[in-house]
């Protein structure tokens, strides 16, 4: 069965409409696979430079780069620096644009630690991070940001990636902080010390993005590792090590959205390993019908998880019909259903 056919409806149409630019190319992009050049995709991205939550993000940034204030950019939580360079890459911002590559500049001169990795800090200070405050999910999302616009080659970058595969495996890893990343195997302090699946979820997303011949065998050797944790639970019961006396996974896993900060749902997980060429694992079965489940009579899907009021305007409103999570249920059932998976890459060219 072909994957459209497991749709109510198609959604192209409403999906490649012209009033949703960024929608338009990616979709362009993800689904009929058009290539960064191809004139349509060139004219939607253009427009969506100039529109909608792009253009409203970009108009928030200072001149020299940071929002709302200088410094390593974790806060406020959702406009603050990192964040808002992490929703550019996800609306598939144009890395061409100068106010984008302004964004990656500040963001690789005051979040890298003196161990590798991207640090979390909300200080106003223009000074990297305490190395105890590189935590996974952030590493990841900045991680898959800055490869996908296009600063895969930039020493600062690979150092992160280095990082990832060290702290994953624990090879070469000298120290481990109770304040973040705590261990091997994606601990995490967070999550009283026990690995985590979001945080292994983001670093697999952004490990992706390294075709695989530039692949390490440390960085294989963290992608391993990180598929054996989201496959060693059913994702769709999510029931991933919990800490702090939880014994009820977080209902975050379930609420399908769009975009996407530290927290993962469970299209995500399904996203990095559909990436990463697992999507054909029988033990995704129950993960794939969840998602198949959530599709409305008109091949829509919701956005339960829209981060309603907490960005530089709403993307999309919160429990409405929406083309972002649609795309990427439509990206996941593809890739699924494709064999071989085609290896995703960075969507701009190294600097």
């Amino acid at each position: 069965m072909a994957w459209s056919d497991r749709l109510n409806a198609d959604p192209l149409p409403w999906l490649l409409e012209a009033e949703t630019p960024a929608v338009r190319a990616a979709t362009l992009q993800r689904l009929l696979d058009r290539p960064a050049d191809d004139p349509d995709v060139v004219d939607a991205r253009r427009a969506a430079m100039a529109s909608g939550p792009i253009a409203a993000i970009l108009e928030a940034q200072h001149p020299e780069g940071w929002w709302v204030k200088p410094g390593p950019g974790y806060a406020p939580k959702y406009t603050g620096t990192v964040w808002s360079l992490i929703f550019l890459d996800q609306l598939g911002a144009d890395p061409a644009d100068e106010r984008v590559q302004r964004a990656c500049d500040y963001v690789l001169r005051l979040t890298p630690t003196s161990v590798g990795g991207f640090g979390c800090s909300g200080s106003h200070k223009e000074a990297p991070p305490a190395p105890s405050m590189v935590i996974h999910c952030l590493n990841g999302n900045l991680l898959r940001a800055l490869i996908g616009l296009g600063h895969l080659e930039d020493e600062r970058v690979q150092a992160a990636v280095a990082w990832a595969a060290r702290a994953t495996t624990g090879e070469g890893m000298a120290r481990y902080y109770a304040s973040a990343t705590s261990g091997p195997g994606f601990a995490c302090a967070a999550n009283e010390g026990q690995p985590c699946a979001w945080g292994a979820t983001k670093e697999l997303l952004a490990l992706a993005r390294i075709r695989p011949q530039r692949r390490s065998a440390p960085v294989r050797a963290a992608i391993d590792a990180g598929v054996e944790l989201l496959l060693s639970r059913d994702p769709a019961v999510a029931d991933y090590p919990m800490g702090w006396g939880n014994t009820k996974p977080s209902g975050s896993w379930f609420k399908l959205g769009f975009p996407s900060g530290y927290v993962a749902d469970v299209l995500q997980v399904l996203e990095a390993l559909v990436e990463l060429g697992h999507g054909q694992d029988p033990r995704l079965a129950n993960a794939l019908a969840l998602v198949l489940a959530r599709q409305g009579p008109d091949g829509r899907w919701r956005n339960q998880y829209a981060y309603h009021g907490k960005t530089w305007g709403d993307i999309e409103a919160q429990g409405g019909p929406s083309k972002w999570v649609t795309l990427r249920a439509c990206a996941v059932l593809r890739g699924a259903s494709a064999s071989p998976p085609t290896p995703p890459c960075s969507t701009a060219p190294t600097r």
